[in-house]
């Protein structure tokens, strides 16, 4: 469970990244653009994304290793 939750989070955390340079630099990569549902919000969801990351994160590393 550790694991998957940190994996999660190191995942959440590229994709929200790979939005900001997306809307701060235009290069055409991550997931959050090519979902048409996010269409002008994407800058939004890139936060949503790093802040889910970083939770995931915290809440994957303080779990004791069973």
């Amino acid at each position: 469970m550790r694991q998957t939750l940190v994996l999660l989070g190191i995942l959440a955390i590229l994709q929200g990244a790979m939005g900001l340079t997306y809307d701060l630099y235009g290069w055409k990569w991550g997931v959050v653009q090519q979902i048409p549902l996010f269409d002008g919000y994407e800058l939004f969801m890139s936060v949503v994304l790093l802040t889910l990351g970083v939770a995931l994160l915290a809440v994957g590393r303080s779990l004791k290793e069973s």
